[in-house]
């Protein structure tokens, strides 16, 4: 599985080994440093993300266990006392239980099937119960989460709903077949999911096995026409996890749910991963390339030539640290007015959502109003996020589209006195911004904009807190007093709900100028930072011992040669992954997989 996607993987992180050797050879320390200790690594470390969604007793955790191999999740966990599972690849079982303060602790991976939310552990204290298990499809460096089913979708906790789905890259939604797309499967869908992760869920009938073979194609042909109206050509697998656990993966139509699976994440998912590395590894080749001439320049000069011209260089980068504090103060300035804005915005909400509450309850029927009450302030708080995220987004963009162009101009200029203390005519050095592409953390601003993803996840971060405060329920018994009652507590909500969200939009906000303000200094300094290293490695050379001219001046063009070749390679590795890729006729393998699923006469796709 996905051997289409390590074998990229290998090309992409030879190329980028071939670069730090470059690097090493031409004096580039921090340069080598950045390939192997921040590229490679993260390219090695980075997980796929499949996040498991259901109603509860839909065979959900059955399902992971199916996936995975073996019977590791408890099955029939009422939702009250169930947690959300991390499932990854360990080379032995074991089992973690995290909490919310991040506090960690192991227990006996046997104790996983019987572990409960109860017993003086709230829900709210357990984050996720992290489980490691050598099964083969964890070891293809995916992380398996198994969410708690619930009996309406609806219900769903809020951190799945407003992190974890929009983070995944693949979402299972199961479907029961013998109740395939219920009504609140259907809202759950229209209304929190299909806008976010509408590209990549797989739906998934469970409990295939119960039908017989007319029952079957009747199910098949029902869930593809109701999913085509929510979704164009969605993607259906029947299967039987009953079945694969069983010992007869071939019958139970697994397989070709994991064929697409992985399938899906190396050519969709996987060349982002690699898009990005390779982004960088640009960068750092044209970076490398100022460090070979500078190389040769040093070659060319006298000892005491040298040593004045790595002089110069320390003090212009001295006097360019002003300028990158200017640039900061600035970013410090306007961070400060988007967060003083987005809290006065905030305030303006809850005022007006107070206003209008009596309003609300008065024309909701009393009977409804349990689930119709917690359902508005949701959906108003979410309508009012989406729309405060939009504006901070754009005020946020704006503001690094403007630090860009700042900082371009300081590279300009300081490439003209790099030039200059160098002896050379070095060509400007371009600022990149690919080291933010596809990141999945909130600074993933240029090349990519902030609309979509910044919107997303602040968002997600603002109704993870909300959510829970909001869908609070009476528990009282209906009566004349109810709605009295809710006219008291619903204004409280919406204030707590607004006091957990204002820290959080800071926070995300904060991070945002985090990264900005990190890439400034960067950015700023790393011209200078480079060519000195390579200047000084010079000077320790001769330092060191005679130095012989032929075979200096062989290795500084041999190093020319091999990034040259090293850069070539990079480019091309990057242009591949994108290029238009042979079919693969994806839809008429989901229709062989649906025509199959409805003619085998044994619970088979």
């Amino acid at each position: 599985m996905l051997d289409a996607f390590r074998e990229k993987k290998l090309d992409v992180t030879l190329a980028l080994r071939d670069l730090a050797d470059i690097g090493k050879k031409v004096g580039a320390k921090s340069l080598a440093e950045r390939i192997e200790k921040t590229l490679i690594v993260k390219l090695e470390e980075d997980r796929f993300h499949l996040v498991v969604v259901g109603e509860f007793n839909h065979g959900k955790s059955t399902f992971v266990n199916a996936l995975i191999g073996q019977t590791t999740l408890a099955t029939g966990v009422t939702p009250t006392t169930a947690a959300i599972h991390h499932l990854k690849y360990s080379n032995e079982p074991e089992a973690t239980v995290v909490y919310t303060s991040g506090k960690r602790d192991p227990i006996p991976f046997d104790s996983v099937k019987g572990f409960a939310v109860g017993g003086g552990t709230s829900a709210d204290d357990v984050d996720y119960i992290e489980v490691g298990y050598p099964a083969p499809l964890l070891k293809e460096r995916i992380l398996l989460v198994d969410t708690p089913g619930v009996n309406d979708l609806s219900l769903q906790r809020a951190d799945i709903t407003y992190s974890y789905i929009p983070r995944a890259d693949a979402v299972l939604f199961l479907l029961d077949a013998g109740q395939i797309l219920k009504e609140s499967e259907r809202q759950f869908l229209q209304e929190k999911l299909l806008k976010a992760s509408r590209d990549k869920i797989v739906f998934v009938i469970t409990k295939w096995d119960i039908l017989s073979d007319d029952e079957r194609k009747e199910a098949l042909a029902y869930a593809k026409t109701q999913l085509a109206a929510l979704v164009r050509d969605p993607i259906v697998f029947p299967v039987s996890a009953e079945t694969a656990l069983a010992g007869k993966p071939e019958e139970s139509g697994m397989p070709e749910l994991l064929t697409h699976l992985t399938r899906f994440l190396s050519e969709e998912r996987g060349r982002i991963l690699l898009d990005n590395a390779l982004g960088e590894g640009v960068t750092v080749a044209d970076l490398l390339d100022k460090g070979v001439e500078a190389s040769r320049r040093a070659r060319a000069m006298k000892s005491e030539e040298l040593l004045r011209r790595i002089s110069m260089l320390e003090q212009d980068l001295k006097g360019q640290a002003g300028t990158i504090e200017d640039r900061r103060n600035k970013i410090r300035e306007e961070i400060g007015a988007i967060k003083m804005g987005a809290r006065k915005d905030l305030e303006r909400f809850v005022d007006d959502t107070i206003r209008q509450i009596p309003n609300v309850i008065d024309s909701a029927k009393r009977n409804e109003l349990k689930q119709y009450l917690p359902a508005f302030l949701e959906e108003t708080f979410k309508t009012w996020a989406e729309n405060e995220s939009r504006e901070i987004a754009a005020k946020l963009e704006d503001l690094a589209e403007k630090t860009i162009a700042m900082v371009r101009e300081d590279q300009a200029e300081t490439t003209k006195r790099v030039a200059a203390a160098l002896g050379a005519d070095l060509k400007r050095l371009e600022v990149h911004v690919d080291t933010f592409k596809y990141d999945a953390g909130i600074a993933a601003l240029f090349a990519v904009g902030l609309g979509v993803l910044f919107v997303n996840v602040l968002v997600g971060g603002l109704l993870t807190v909300a959510a829970p405060i909001l869908a609070f329920v009476l528990k009282d018994k209906i009566d004349e007093e109810y709605k009295a009652r809710a006219k008291e507590l619903a204004p409280g909500m919406i204030r707590q709900a607004a006091e957990k969200a204002a820290p959080k939009m800071d926070d995300l906000i904060d991070e945002f100028a985090k990264k900005l303000d990190t890439w400034v200094v960067t950015a700023g300094e790393e011209l200078h930072r480079e060519v000195l290293e390579v200047l000084e490695c010079a000077r320790d050379s001769r330092a060191a011992g005679t130095p012989d001219d032929e075979k200096d001046i062989a290795a500084i063009e041999t190093n020319a040669t091999n990034l040259a070749k090293a850069k070539t390679r990079v480019t091309e590795l990057r242009a591949s992954l994108w290029a238009p890729k042979t079919p693969v006729e994806e839809p008429a393998e989901k229709v062989r997989v649906a025509d199959a699923a409805s003619a085998a006469p044994a619970p088979a796709t």
